[in-house]
């Protein structure tokens, strides 16, 4: 359908043919009734297009429905247009804006009603758009307004036999950027109650549950996308989750929904892997290759009274964008963007590279290594107050040793432990030592690089962000050259970095230790974490190379050599054996 077409006239009507309905008996009230609403149904079945600069919709006059919402800024793995409906899932589980009812013969009904639409054909935003549908003592209407950002208000009125009924705008089947299996983003359920915020992840909702309000918002998202509804009236509003199971084969195409009664399991015969479906009383399938299994959440959200009056926003978990659209009761939807435990630091992480990228490096790549450099500098009074820190402790060290040698290297479990530990710490309070002083740096760089990952995993701007050969630095690096280099710097930065007073064996599996773990969450996760590591890798090697030529640098050496002489002469000496006298 081109562009700017001008809108058609609605389909004609016929006459009213009544679904899943209970054939009303003569003279009755509902004969009645059914005899004066008038039916309203299309013909045919037609699509209307709307669109501004963010999204294009099309909906279908069956069930007055989304059957496609295009995000026009974001595209998918392949580099097609995102399309924010699943198409297997919806195609199971119902479209975006169809009706959800507690009769599931209803609920049917209206998904497959012929509406008669208010124009078809496209639209540019602003615009509205309604359908309408009456047969059978069932009075339906939906209206739709568009503007210019991403939220649309939504009402919509069901009546059967003059009655209201409850029936939810719904959500029920999940996002489009769910492309492959293996690739799936956790999916939430989010609500916000009275500015309170909860986060609830897909293996934890209950399908057909209902939460009733006050909801400020309620709705579903995944890792990067959201669909959230926002009540009129947020003390009526109520929401009932969505949880069904999509099966996949192992070419990650869609195909039927998974039946609760179904039992799958696995067996292997002679090195070979069968997969079995049992239905209660029924044969065994037996399938070449195992399908596998989606998890689809969604939700359902309206007015308990029968008349829902919501806006409701599709789009992508942005913090900008979703500071910027607020709810009835003022706050804003950003809580929906959820960093977990590490939050605060996380945001804060962000919005420095988000400031870096928007004023000094165009590339989100280019924008991390700068902030990664920025950030070291800020921590290097701190790298340095601990190596004066480690250099106190390494003069203590030889007075430490003789308290340990005079306690007799007491066991952890020894009373003497707790007297020596005691001597230990008065010693190092009256020379201005603190035992955790050389591990501030290390302290404050663990939260950091924790939040970081959770940020790299959350934030949408860094969703397909190129940096040389890297196509998405919030996917695993796909040649593995980061994750390598990882291990290679983690190394080298143990290395190069004086542990006093730590024993030679914790230091030496430290060292194997700390590169093979930062090797396996690189190879694993974001490229972008890892190019945040590899830069503050190799800040930390030529810093403490500097460190290391200074006047304090070559004390703590020659330090570390002469004990480390005195351990192997230690070693070497034979041991006396007292005689008995």
């Amino acid at each position: 359908m081109a562009k700017n077409q001008p809108a058609t006239p609605p389909a004609q009507t016929a006459p009213a043919q009544t679904a899943n309905a209970a054939a009303p008996q003569p003279g009755s009230a509902m004969m009645a009734m059914t005899a004066m609403t008038p039916a309203v149904q299309a013909t045919a079945e037609s699509t209307t297009v709307i669109e501004n600069e963010l999204y294009k919709i099309t909906f279908s006059n069956r069930g007055g429905v989304v059957t496609s919402w295009i995000l026009k800024n974001f595209k998918t793995i392949g580099g097609q247009p995102l399309d924010m409906v699943h198409a297997g899932a919806s195609k199971a589980f119902g479209y975006p804006l169809s009706l959800y009812t507690y009769d599931a013969g209803l609920t049917k009904t209206l998904s497959e009603a012929m509406f008669v639409p208010s124009a078809t054909g496209s639209l540019q935003s602003p615009a509205t758009l309604s359908f309408d549908y009456s047969a059978g003592g069932l009075k339906v209407h939906k209206t739709f307004t568009f503007g210019a950002d991403y939220v649309i208000h939504a009402e919509s009125t069901v009546e059967r036999d003059g009655a209201p009924v409850r029936a939810l705008l719904s959500w029920p089947a999940g996002f489009g950027d769910q492309e492959t299996f293996g690739a799936f983003p956790s999916t939430y359920v989010d609500t916000s109650t009275n500015g309170k915020d909860e986060h609830i992840v897909f293996k934890n909702v209950v399908g057909g549950a209902t939460l009733n309000g006050p909801l400020d918002f309620a709705g579903t998202s995944d890792q990067y996308f959201a669909a959230i509804f926002m009540p009129d009236q947020p003390g009526d509003a109520t929401m009932a989750t969505l949880h069904n199971e999509l099966g996949f084969d192992f070419h990650g195409n869609a195909a039927a929904p998974i039946p609760h009664d179904v039992k799958t399991y696995f067996v292997t015969t002679n090195g070979k892997e069968q997969h079995f479906q049992a239905t209660k009383g029924g044969p065994d399938v037996t399938f070449a290759k195992p399908p596998q299994v989606l998890p689809i959440i969604g939700s359902a959200v309206g007015n308990a009274s029968g008349h829902d009056s919501l806006r409701l926003f599709v789009g992508p978990k942005s913090i900008k964008v979703l500071k910027s659209i607020h709810t009835q009761d003022g706050h804003d939807l950003g809580p929906v963007l959820d960093f977990g435990f590490w939050g605060p630091i996380s945001k804060i992480l962000f919005l420095g590279i988000q400031f870096v990228h928007t004023h000094i490096a165009s590339n989100w790549g280019w924008a991390i290594i700068i902030f990664t450099i920025l950030i070291n500098l800020v921590v290097l009074p701190l790298r340095v107050q601990g190596m004066k820190a480690a250099m106190k402790m390494q003069r203590l060290q030889p007075q430490i040793d003789a308290i340990k040698a005079r306690y007799g290297n007491p066991g952890p479990t020894s009373p003497k432990m707790a007297e020596m530990n005691a001597e230990v710490m008065a010693l190092q309070k009256a020379n201005g030592v603190s035992m955790f002083g050389g591990c501030i740096p290390t302290l404050i760089q663990f939260p950091l690089l924790i939040a970081f990952f959770y940020m790299m995993t959350r934030v949408v701007e860094l969703r397909q962000a190129h940096w040389f050969y890297l196509h998405d630095l919030s996917q695993p690096d796909p040649w593995h050259i980061l994750p390598i280099l990882m291990v290679a710097t983690s190394f080298l930065a143990q290395y190069y970095t004086p542990s006093p007073g730590v024993d030679p064996q914790q230091q030496k599996m430290m060292a194997f230790m700390m590169p093979a773990f930062s090797g396996w969450m690189t190879w694993n996760y974001a490229s972008g974490l890892a190019l945040y590591w590899n830069v503050g890798n190799f800040i930390m090697i030529i810093q403490q190379q500097i460190m290391n030529r200074t006047k304090m640098g070559r004390e703590m050496k020659e330090i570390a050599a002469k004990r480390a002489q005195a351990r192997v002469i230690t070693q070497k000496s034979p041991k006396t054996i007292q005689g008995k006298r």
